[in-house]
């Protein structure tokens, strides 16, 4: 299946042989260290920057099938973000994995996005689209 919205990652991760977790690491645009004054005008113009994760959060799907369900739960934390990666974690027979078995899935995520190997997640922004970040 080809995933272009949220909407897709929901029904994707409905439609597979065993149940998912899905796994956020939300992420703030920030200038990057020892940044130049070019980098400084692009990203007071909103482009460019660093991506810092800030938060994260495991979920089954059916507990954030709306997009706008879990910008709002995020809210509530006080923390604020540009960008959602997500992944996906399988089950095993027939139960999906829980929220201890996604920390360590959750800190890999995380280390991979501040070392910039982002390719392997999608990107939502707060709107809920999905984006392409090179």
């Amino acid at each position: 299946m080809n995933i272009e919205s949220y909407a897709d990652l929901i029904t994707a991760a409905q439609q597979q042989t065993e149940p998912q977790r899905l796994l956020f690491v939300f992420a703030r645009a920030e200038l990057p260290n020892g940044y130049t004054d070019t980098q400084k005008q692009h990203f007071e113009q909103g482009n460019g920057g660093a991506l810092a994760p800030v938060l994260c959060v495991d979920k089954l799907p059916e507990e954030i099938s709306d997009f706008s369900n879990l910008v709002l739960e995020s809210k509530s934390t006080g923390v604020d973000w540009d960008i959602a990666f997500v992944s996906a974690l399988g089950g095993r027979g027939g139960f999906p994995p829980n929220s201890d078995e996604a920390s360590q899935p959750l800190k890999m995520m995380t280390e991979k996005i501040q070392g910039g190997m982002i390719a392997d997640f999608l990107t939502f922004n707060k709107t809920g689209e999905l984006v392409a970040l090179y």
